[in-house]
């Protein structure tokens, strides 16, 4: 995978987070009891957060110290 391609996985991975971040805000302001939804989409929210890690790794060159 090139940089370019790199570049827009992670734009489009770090926008899925913000837009997780605002529905799990959303249904516990509404005070949702479906616990089980929060939490997958809590878990999909760190998975999320994983590969934006692993991405960014990528773009970075590692530093020969």
């Amino acid at each position: 995978m090139d940089e370019t391609q790199t570049v827009k996985r992670l734009e489009l991975r770090r926008m899925e987070h913000r837009d997780l971040d605002s529905a799990i805000a959303a249904l516990v302001e509404a005070g949702s009891t479906d616990q089980l939804q929060l939490a997958r989409l809590k878990k999909r929210k760190l998975r999320l957060r994983d590969e934006i890690g692993m991405l960014e790794d990528q773009l970075v060159p590692d530093i020969i110290a």
